[in-house]
C-alpha cells in the first residue's frame, strides 16, 4: 500500500514529504491529522518528555493515559500550542506550528484547535450561548453567524433550553456540554480535551464520554484526550500511554 501512495505523489508530482502525513491503519491508509516528533520537555532540572512521537488521523479518538505526574497535561498543551516544547516538532495538516510567529499562532489555535478542560473555564458573566460564541467573535467572524451555529450546537448538546443560563445556574454535566460546543464552534481540525469528565458524576461522564463518539460520526470531529477514567480510555480507537517520559 506505501508503494501505491508513493506512486501516486510521483504521478501528481506532489512533494515526497507529503507521505509522512499518512499512516497505516490494517489494509487502509489514513491521512495523518496531526503528526508531533521527538517532543522533549522539561522544567529546571525536571524532565517531563523525552522524546515522544504521535501520529493520529482524521476522525481518531485517541486517549492518553498515564500515572498523575507523567506529562500528559504537558503534552498535550504542547499539540495544543498552549506551551513549547525544548525540542521537537507539531504539524497539524500540513503546517508546522512553531515555525508561525505569535500572532500567527494565535490565529491558527483560534480557527484550527479546540480545547475542552476539566473545569470548563467558561467565563461566569456570560450566557451559555454568549460563551459558546466567544471563539467565533475573537476569529472576526460574521456575529449572525456565530450565534446561529452556537445556537444549533448548543441545541444538538440539549442545551435548547439553557441558552440564557450563566454557568452558575447550569449543572456540571451543562457547563461541560457548553464548553464542548464552545471547543466546535469555529470547526476546528481538532480538539484536544484534558480530564474531560475529571469534574462529573459517572453519569454525566458516561454522556459526555458517548458524546465524543457522536460528534466524531456526525462531524467527522478528530479527538485526542487526555484521562484517567480507564472507561473512556477503553472506548477511544487507540489508548497512547506515558511513562517515563516516553510512550509505551
Amino acid at each position: 500500500m506505501l508503494g501505491t501512495v508513493a506512486a501516486a505523489v510521483k504521478l501528481y508530482a506532489l512533494p515526497t514529504t507529503l507521505l509522512l502525513l499518512f499512516t497505516m491503519f490494517g489494509d487502509q491508509i489514513l491521512q495523518a491529522l496531526l503528526k508531533a516528533t521527538g517532543i522533549y520537555k522539561s522544567y529546571n532540572s525536571l524532565q517531563v518528555l523525552k522524546g515522544i512521537d504521535i501520529n493520529v488521523a482524521k476522525g481518531e479518538i485517541v486517549s492518553i493515559v498515564g500515572a498523575s505526574g507523567a506529562g500528559k497535561s504537558t503534552l498535550l498543551h504542547i499539540l495544543g500550542t498552549l506551551d513549547f516544547p525544548d525540542r521537537g516538532t507539531v504539524q497539524l495538516g500540513h503546517q508546522l506550528l512553531f515555525e508561525l510567529n505569535s500572532r500567527e499562532l494565535a490565529t491558527f489555535r483560534n480557527q484550527q484547535i479546540g480545547f475542552v478542560f476539566q473545569f470548563h473555564n467558561l467565563l461566569p458573566e456570560f450566557t451559555a450561548l454568549e460563551n459558546v460564541c466567544l471563539p467565533g467573535f475573537i476569529g472576526n467572524r460574521s456575529e449572525s453567524d456565530v450565534r446561529t451555529q452556537a445556537e444549533e450546537l448548543l441545541t444538538y448538546l440539549g442545551m435548547q433550553g439553557r441558552l440564557d443560563h450563566k454557568p452558575s445556574e447550569l449543572s456540571g454535566g451543562e457547563q461541560q456540554r457548553t464548553a464542548v460546543a464552545r471547543a466546535l464552534i469555529n470547526n476546528p481540525a481538532i480538539v484536544l480535551a484534558d480530564e474531560p469528565s475529571g469534574n462529573l458524576d459517572s453519569q454525566n461522564a458516561r454522556e459526555l464520554h458517548q458524546l465524543f463518539f457522536d460528534l466524531r460520526k456526525r462531524l467527522d470531529q478528530t479527538f485526542i484526550v487526555v484521562t484517567h477514567n480507564e472507561e473512556l480510555a477503553k472506548m477511544t480507537d487507540r489508548k497512547l500511554e506515558i511513562k517515563d517520559g516516553i510512550i509505551q
